[in-house]
């Protein structure tokens, strides 16, 4: 297996995504993620950027990479100034990294246009900045920005600023894809004539997803000889994002059999890329592919039905192989399949020839027609075949609830109040809570009515609450669904309610959170 390195900017270029702001501390807990998952080139920052970027390069001085090789990012020298002289150079040596990454221009409209310099000083930037870099580190990488439009408008000038940096020493030339634009046959085309032009240099690629290409750049730019690749893990960064790891590493690994990160270490993709989407605020897309909740996720019957006989007939790849695991949905389009599926996994043994079999998928059926959505909310969807077998016992007897809304002129905001009455083993609870709208105020009544007699519900906590209205057209009659989604620090489960009433859909959701919580406590 011939050997593709993997350079990670997630920690430079991820964090240029708009509403991604990485703290200190999740920079480092990245860094080290990236270097057990077994990332070879790790791009911390730009250490004359921020204050912040400096302080990581003197805390990673502290704690030490295993296997990644951390990279400090820069620009050339300034134009018309001396390299010695130029702050944002030495600041790059400062860092004390074994590699450093510099970009410079190789597009001719940003040479006169945004650096306003002259395309020979341009050239002697490039050269003279890896030659000075040479002598205090152990590797320099050239990105060449804007590489792939500037051979477009001249290709023998980008083709110089690449001989530039192979003049002033760089071990790495990396072609760039900076505006994203450009297709797959032609980032081979040109990267093909760079290995022609340069046959002993070592070529890499860098893509940004503007045209959702990024992916298929980057393998393009590999079977056409590019030997290092670069991107961040989710695709994360600036406008539409970089090149998405989470798919060329499998792609490029398990389908085209290089050698990217060690082969034990793949099962790990998925946990990574939540890893970075959690720290990074960016919630992972249940369909991105290999890592995503929905990637190896079958709703049809007929595809729910092969997968369980023959995987392959719906997979192209194990799921296991990258971290993630097979999902069969029931909703309105599941056959017996899936909900035999669905009832295994739950733990109920049920014959195929079942009559229960068929009620409960008719009922099921019945329901998505009515509004609800089983996929997003597995927890009623346990409940509800549980309750179908008689599985779950009443945790307590629902006698009322009732929730005022008031507001007076002297108000800002409307005051919510909910009041429950329920009963625990024939023990009355009528209790009030006030809350920062009607579902928190029924949310809080309902817990204070049943806290004494569960403590462990006090771990529980809501963390989404969604709305949404289903028959559009039937005005402010619309049957309404809310979908919550619950956690105890544990586990995260979500439940689902339906009505034309947003309130007591709200309810039944809430009711659902609660004995789903109760139920799995006591199966513990």
């Amino acid at each position: 297996m011939e050997k593709i390195y993997v350079y990670d900017t997630t920690l430079r270029d991820g964090s240029q995504a708009e509403g991604v702001n990485f703290s200190l501390e999740d920079k480092l807990r990245i860094a080290h993620k990236l270097d057990e998952f077994g990332i070879d080139y790790i791009e911390g920052g730009w250490p004359y950027a921020n204050p912040k970027d400096n302080l990581f390069f003197r805390k990673m001085k502290e704690s030490k990479l295993h296997k990644a090789k951390l990279v400090a990012f820069g620009s050339t020298r300034r134009a018309k100034k001396k390299v010695t002289e130029d702050k944002q150079v030495e600041a790059l040596i400062r860092a004390e990294t074994p590699v450093i990454t510099i970009f410079g221009k190789s597009w001719d409209l940003h040479v006169t246009s945004a650096l306003k310099t002259e395309l020979e000083e341009n050239l002697a930037m490039v050269e003279e900045t890896i030659s000075y870099l040479k002598k205090y580190t152990d590797e320099v990488i050239f990105d060449a920005e804007h590489f792939f439009d500037g051979y477009f408008s001249n290709p023998e000038y980008a083709l110089e600023v690449l001989n530039a940096a192979l003049r002033g020493g760089a071990d790495w030339i990396v072609l760039c894809d900076t505006n994203g634009g450009r297709l797959p046959h032609e980032i081979y085309e040109i990267t093909k004539k760079v290995i022609n032009r340069f046959p002993k240099a070592s070529v890499g690629i860098h893509a940004h997803n503007d045209s959702e290409t990024a992916v298929a750049n980057t393998i393009m730019a590999v079977l056409a000889g590019a030997r290092q690749v670069h991107g961040t893990v989710n695709g994360i960064g600036e406008r539409t994002g970089n090149a998405n790891l989470c798919s060329i590493i499998p792609n490029l690994q398990l389908k085209m059999k290089y050698n990217l990160i060690p082969t034990e270490n793949l099962k790990y993709l998925t946990e990574l890329a939540r890893f970075v989407a959690e720290l990074s605020n960016m919630p992972l897309p249940r369909n991105m592919p290999y890592v995503g909740e929905s990637a190896f996720a079958h709703k049809g019957g007929v595809h729910a039905s092969a997968v369980m006989k023959k995987t392959e007939t719906y997979e192209h790849i194990n799921p296991e192989s990258v971290g993630n695991v097979r999902k069969i949905t029931v909703s309105d389009l599941a056959g017996k399949s899936n909900l035999l599926y669905k009832l295994k996994e739950f733990g109920i043994k049920v014959k195929e020839s079942s009559e229960e079999l068929h009620t409960l998928i008719d009922k099921i059926k019945k329901l998505e027609s009515e509004g609800y959505h089983f996929e997003a909310a597995e927890a009623s969807l346990e409940l509800l075949c549980r309750r179908h077998f008689g599985l779950v016992r009443d945790y307590f007897d629902f006698e009322a609830y009732r929730v005022l809304i008031a507001k007076r002129k002297s108000d800002n905001l409307p005051t919510s109040e909910a009041t429950v009455r329920l009963s625990v083993e024939g023990i009355q609870e009528h209790t009030a809570a006030l809350g920062n709208g009607p579902v928190s105020a029924l949310d809080r009544a309902l817990r204070e009515a049943l806290e004494e007699f569960y403590p462990n519900l006090k771990e529980m906590q809501l963390i989404d609450y969604k709305v949404r209205i289903i028959n559009e057209s039937a005005g402010t009659s619309a049957r309404v669904r809310v979908l919550i989604e619950s956690t105890d620090g544990k586990m995260k489960w979500g439940t689902v309610g339906v009505s034309e009433n947003v309130i007591e859909a709200s309810w039944i959701a809430l009711r659902d959170a609660i004995v789903y919580k109760l139920m799995k406590d006591e199966e513990i």
